[in-house]
């Protein structure tokens, strides 16, 4: 047998353990040894059932994503899947942990499953822009419906355990798989059950066959998530073909579109997004034996957005958080909004029905600072100016216990200097969320100039925890994310002031794959957070900042760049704003002109990409990578462009080059000159992957 596949009996029970740590991932090793022993233990006289389960702390967990556009070698993983299903002794799949992509399709495969209560069975392909490759498409529907199978299929979210059971994905939950596994088949054998091939049961199918309502109101709810991607509907697509093809011709579909997505450059995109996260894991000049320390305890200063949306992220995952405010109102205000927020999701079935009220229980409110005195992370989300963060440090570091890590939200103020106001600059780092925390996945850990290696780690394995992905990145004004934000900030506000308005740049982002437009978005944030950061740093912005010397900082007033009528969330094209524009034309002198789109694409996404080299140049960012993790999980860039380093690479670095260049001859701007690496990969005809892999070689 293979090292990573053992075979051992238990009477007349064969149980087959996979060993491929971490995920039991489905490399062609691991098929091999699947498939030697399945072949053993159907030729064992004395064998009478098999049970295939897994060491560690999953089920197989999805199909080696190194191994994908490679030539496989035999047995083929069509091969594989019909000898289980052929198998003339019972095979069940006892599951733990997660078992997904070719995971679930090889126990779809088998004739039972059977799970633990925290089981997740799911088909994520989709989000490495894929589809199930292993029948998935076609088997999955006859398990569950196609509707079920389509929701899980086209937005590659899995299911618990509870609902795999109540639509037949599974026969029974067990405490322990192999436990549960073995007495399974026993029951299967002494009961004489048929052996149930899911290929041959079209039994959950024949409602969709006479009445296709259902399966079309689902796919048009998964069509509002998946804007500009390809997956979801090529997906869909083979979905239904369960219902209205044989099994085999279905299967066939299957395949013919699974490797049309492999070769397309939406799921190249994906997939490097997918690698891009496991780089990040490595942080560059750590000693290789740093540990994290215990945070079982969370305290967040500031009760305001920000604050509730992190307090939210660790009471999702199960941490206690003390909210601070130093006034009741705010704070009363900050968790009537989680309430709000929770119960919404709840009567949406984003959540189950009773995790509102558990969440909430974790939820410790109080005024006063000196509340933080047992917890072991603090992390500091008060309105961004140097000296109210001066003041917030200098009381934690009097009341925080030693050892305590204290961390500040700051989206663009230095850490060091932040942590020069306390005794314990070690302790001290930033951990910055992105608007609203409780959803956007993006944190930036920011290094401070003393902050200790197990400090950073710590920072780093509490965000993975809380389901963010983190980017560890060094100092400097607005670090990487709001770096390369104010350059396109910039030219936003100079194309207002050469002819463009804001709904006319908000629908050219949004049709390059953006959620929502730069100026939509700056109304949900709030302009005022904006213009507070400009005037301590004594920048001006002639639109923007007379906007919100008006009072309208966005939907929170009902005006921003837009109007928001009636407490409504849906932007509307305001005359004043226009108004004010037209006046700042004629006080500056300016003589307005017709934009094009694609200049205006340019003008905002090429500086960002320059300033982007600027910051790789200066450390600030390990890796072109870690960059675009920033703008995908930060800003919403749309994860089948890859984050705009990969973009740009696709495009041609030369081609940015140069129309850097233009656009710095046309406006005088000199920010606008290329970057001096960005010059020099394009001089050696190289790309930002190719200094990645330079940068990883040294």
């Amino acid at each position: 047998m293979s090292e990573l596949v053992k075979l051992k009996l238990h009477e007349d029970i064969a149980i087959i353990a996979v060993n491929n740590p971490p995920v039991n991932a489905l490399s062609a090793a691991v098929k091999d040894g699947i498939m030697e022993s399945v072949n053993v233990a159907i030729a064992a006289p004395e064998v009478r059932g098999i049970v295939l389960t897994c060491a560690g702390r999953s089920f197989i967990a999805g199909a080696d994503i190194n191994e994908l556009g490679r030539p496989s070698r035999p047995p083929t993983w069509e091969e594989l899947l019909a000898t289980m299903e052929n198998s003339p002794k019972p095979i069940i799949a006892a599951i733990h942990g997660n078992a997904l992509g070719g995971g679930l399709e090889l126990a779809l495969a088998c004739h039972f499953r059977v799970a633990t209560e925290d089981a997740k069975l799911g088909l994520p392909e989709v989000k490495l822009g894929l589809l199930p490759g292993g029948g998935g498409t076609q088997r999955l529907p006859r398990a569950v419906g196609p509707e079920l199978a389509l929701k899980m299929i086209a937005t590659g979210d899995p299911i618990l355990a509870a609902e795999a059971l109540s639509r037949g994905l599974i026969e029974q939950i067990v405490d322990n798989p192999e436990v549960g596994g073995k007495a399974f088949a026993r029951k299967v054998l002494a009961e004489r059950r048929l052996l149930r091939k899911l290929r041959d049961d079209d039994s959950k199918l024949s409602a969709a066959r006479s009445d296709r309502s259902t399966f079309t109101d689902m796919l048009s709810s998964i069509a509002k998530r998946a804007r500009g991607l390809e997956a979801p509907f090529a997906a869909a697509n083979v979905v239904e073909c369960a219902i209205d093809l044989p099994f085999e011709e279905g299967s066939k579909k299957e395949r013919e579109t699974f490797n049309r997505l492999v070769a397309s450059e939406q799921s190249k995109a994906q997939r490097y997004a997918f690698f891009a996260e496991r780089e990040a894991r490595k942080i560059p000049d750590l000693p290789v034996d740093t540990k994290a320390r215990s945070v079982d305890r969370v305290a967040v200063i500031g009760s305001g957005t920000m604050g509730v949306g992190i307090a939210m992220s660790f009471a999702n995952t199960g941490i206690p958080v003390t909210l601070i405010d130093t006034n009741e109102r705010h704070l009363k205000r900050g968790i009537g909004l989680m309430q709000k927020n929770w119960v919404g999701s709840a009567a949406r079935g984003s959540i189950p029905a009773d995790a509102p009220a558990k969440r909430m229980a974790l939820i410790n409110g109080v005024i006063g600072i000196d509340s933080v005195k047992n917890v072991d992370l603090v992390i500091e989300a008060v309105f961004e100016t140097m000296a109210l963060k001066k003041e917030v440090f200098r009381q934690l570091d009097k009341y925080a216990r030693p050892g305590a890590i204290i961390a500040s939200n700051t989206s663009y103020l230095r850490i060091g200097e932040i942590a020069d106001e306390t005794r314990r600059p070690q302790d001290v780092l930033g951990m910055h969320f992105f608007w609203p925390a409780n959803v956007m996945k993006l944190c930036e850990i920011v290094r401070g100039p003393q902050t200790a290696p197990d400090t950073l780690v710590t920072a780093v394995s509490i965000s993975r925890q809380i389901a963010k992905v983190p980017v560890v990145v060094g100092l400097c004004h607005g670090f990487v994310g709001n770096r390369m934000w104010d350059q396109s900030d910039k030219q936003r506000q100079e194309l207002l002031l050469e002819g463009a308005l804001p709904q006319q740049i908000d629908a050219v982002m949004t049709r390059f794959g953006m959620p929502m437009g730069p100026f939509v978005m700056s109304d949900m944030a709030g302009m005022d957070v904006g213009w507070f950061a400009r005037k301590e740093q004594g920048i001006k912005s002639e639109i923007a900042d007379a906007l919100c010397e008006a009072g309208r900082y966005g939907r929170k007033t009902g005006k921003g760049w837009y109007k928001y009528e009636g407490g409504s969330r849906t932007p509307i094209p305001d005359p004043d704003v226009e108004r004010l524009i037209e006046e700042t034309w004629a006080r500056l002198g300016r003589k307005p002109r017709a934009i094009g789109c694609q200049e205006i694409l340019e003008r905002l996404n090429y500086p960002m990409v320059n300033e982007a080299a600027r910051i790789l140049e200066e450390g600030v960012a390990s890796r072109p990578s870690d960059i675009d993790l920033v703008w995908l999980y930060g800003y919403g860039w749309p994860i089948y462009r890859g984050g705009p380093l990969y973009w740009a690479d696709q495009i041609g670095l030369k081609h940015v080059a140069e129309r850097l260049a233009c656009y710095a001859n046309e406006t005088g701007d000199a920010s606008l000159e290329p970057a001096p690496l960005l010059k020099r990969l394009v001089a050696k005809g190289e790309s930002f992957a190719s200094f990645a892999s330079i940068a990883k070689a040294s």
